[in-house]
């Protein structure tokens, strides 16, 4: 869960955004914002919009989708593409870098941190371009769905 000093932070930066870039800062854009520092995870835009109908705040999907789109422009959420799935978003305030785990046959996605890798990339350095962030994905199986499989192929072949 995010603090309020960041929530405070995350307002801020938002209406200064939209400011520079002449939007209105709308009180659906805000409660958007709200609701997707409130996920202490990663969250899909349908799942913020499912949160917002359970809270009865209704706001269309287009409306979500953009200023998911806005959040991200303006450096508050990161969005993410794990496989084929729908882009998945996480707020870049309470996020050191850290790297994903992604199971390709549950799609269940696991967070790390890998000091060493993480030591290792603060020190490389790039002629020309000063990096703000990385990301690193590592698909593979996660332990449920490899039991499983084991589980399924010792029953196939009891048959």
């Amino acid at each position: 869960m995010i603090d309020d000093r960041l929530k405070l932070n995350a307002k801020s930066k938002f209406a200064m955004y939209m400011e520079t870039q002449n939007m209105r800062k709308t009180p659906e854009r805000f409660a958007i914002l709200e609701m997707a520092m409130s996920f202490g995870e990663h969250f899909s835009a349908d799942e913020l919009y499912r949160r917002m109908e359970e809270d009865s705040y209704h706001v269309s999907r287009a409306t979500i989708y953009n200023t998911l789109d806005l959040l991200t422009d303006c450096g508050i959420l990161r969005r993410h593409q794990f496989g084929g799935n729908q882009s998945q978003y996480e707020c870049m305030a309470e996020t050191l870098n850290h790297h994903h785990l992604i199971c390709t046959e549950c799609g269940k996605i696991k967070e790390i941190k890998d000091t060493e890798l993480i030591k290792y990339m603060n020190t490389k350095r790039y002629p020309a371009f000063t990096a703000s962030y990385y990301v690193l994905y590592i698909y593979g199986v996660c332990n449920a769905c490899a039991r499983r499989a084991k589980r399924k192929m010792n029953t196939n072949k009891k048959i």
